[in-house]
C-alpha cells in the first residue's frame, strides 16, 4: 500500500482503480482543485505521499524544491485509449515495484525510467 497524491489531471477511473487496489490515494480534484503546481508538491511532501501526474511540469519543480526521500514523483507519459486503459496501466505498474518514494520516475509504453531525488 502506498500513500499517493493524485494531481488534478489524473482520471477518476485510475484513483478509483488504486484505491480499489489498497492504496491510500488523495486526489486534488476533490480536495483543493486550482492547487498550484507548488502548492501540489507542498502537499505531496508534507503528507508523505508520491504524486502521480500528466504534468511534465513537476519534474524540473521537484528537482528544484529538493524533495525528500519520503515523497516523489510518477509522470506518466503513455498513450492511453482510455482512462481505464489509464486506470490499468497505473495499478500495474504500481504493484511492479515497491521504491517510487524518492524517485522522480515516468512511466512510458515500454519501460519506467526512475531518476533519484537528490538527497
Amino acid at each position: 500500500m502506498m500513500r499517493l497524491l493524485a494531481n488534478e489531471n489524473f482520471p477518476l477511473d485510475a484513483v478509483e482503480a488504486l484505491r480499489a487496489d489498497g492504496h491510500d490515494v488523495a486526489w486534488i480534484r476533490e480536495e483543493a482543485p486550482g492547487s498550484s503546481d507548488e502548492q501540489v508538491l507542498a502537499r505531496a511532501q508534507q503528507e508523505r505521499r508520491v504524486l502521480v501526474t500528466f504534468d511534465k511540469d513537476f519534474g524540473e519543480l521537484a528537482f528544484r524544491s529538493k524533495l525528500p526521500a519520503t515523497s516523489g514523483v510518477i509522470l506518466f507519459r503513455i498513450t492511453a485509449s482510455s482512462s481505464r486503459r489509464i486506470a490499468q496501466v497505473a495499478v500495474q505498474a504500481l504493484a511492479s515495484r515497491t521504491d517510487w518514494a524518492g524517485h522522480f520516475s515516468v512511466i512510458e509504453d515500454q519501460r519506467i525510467r526512475m531518476t533519484p531525488l537528490s538527497r
